[in-house]
């Protein structure tokens, strides 16, 4: 069994680091959502009623998708 032992001025540091990435992290993915669902949204709104039609949806159901 080995073992691992950090007597580095760093050490326990780490967590902090670790949850500062997954904060960055978490905010960049939030920002990409929200990219994408206003990308989908316009896309949709840029179809005719007919072709709404034709993938099963309507206007009203376009806000709803893209939240």
């Amino acid at each position: 069994m080995a073992s691992f032992h950090d007597d580095s001025p760093h050490a326990g540091r780490w967590p902090a680091a670790h949850g500062l990435h997954r904060l960055i992290a978490g905010l960049f993915g939030r920002l990409a959502a929200r990219i994408d669902a206003r990308r989908t949204r316009n896309e949709l709104w840029r179809l005719t009623d007919r072709e709404l039609d034709d993938i099963g949806l309507s206007r009203a159901d376009i806000d709803r998708i893209t939240r």
